[in-house]
């Protein structure tokens, strides 16, 4: 078995992959899985919990080879809604809900992807969004105070600043 225990968001200096590893969402944020790479072969994955698998990044096995992540296609809904207050109306109502979202955009607009749930499809229609039932990646965008995720380096909050004193007059 491939063991795959490092997660890299650059491969090898000369780009080439040994094996691609194509997941779904709910495949590529555990940190411990059994699984098959694209051309046939047993590996298990073995990285730090919490770490969330974008698409495009790489995983070094413990033999020195490189696999590449790709996002899976999968059931997802893409909602469409005017820009502007629209939009932010959509993205605060559909965020609220502390589901994960994917923003983006392409030559027809703006748009809100998650992943099929009844509840949420109301809403986004409730509150004027047209619907697309298809497959597709799901690439959500990582939490506010996570470290890592598809956009670069974040900020992961976990020491000590002013702002986290709870005094009214800061």
């Amino acid at each position: 078995m491939l063991e795959l225990t490092e997660r890299h968001t650059h491969g090898p200096s000369n780009g080439e992959s040994h094996d691609v590893l194509c997941l779904p969402y709910a495949d590529r944020i555990k940190g411990r899985l059994r699984t098959r790479t694209e051309g046939g072969r047993e590996a298990g994955l073995f990285i730090e919990r919490g770490q969330v698998l974008n698409d495009g990044d790489w995983l070094r096995a413990r033999t020195g080879e490189w696999i590449q992540v790709r996002a899976a296609d999968e059931p997802v809904v893409t909602a469409r809604i005017g820009t502007g207050l629209p939009l932010a109306r959509l993205a605060y109502h559909l965020g609220n809900r502390h589901v994960t979202l994917e923003v983006g955009e392409d030559g027809s607009g703006s748009w809100i992807r998650f992943q099929p749930d009844h509840v949420l499809e109301d809403l986004a229609i409730r509150l004027g969004a047209s619907l697309r039932h298809h497959q597709a990646p799901f690439n959500p965008e990582p939490g506010a105070y996570q470290g890592q995720g598809r956009h670069g380096a974040g900020h992961a909050h976990h020491h000590s600043h002013e702002h986290d004193r709870h005094d009214p007059i800061h």
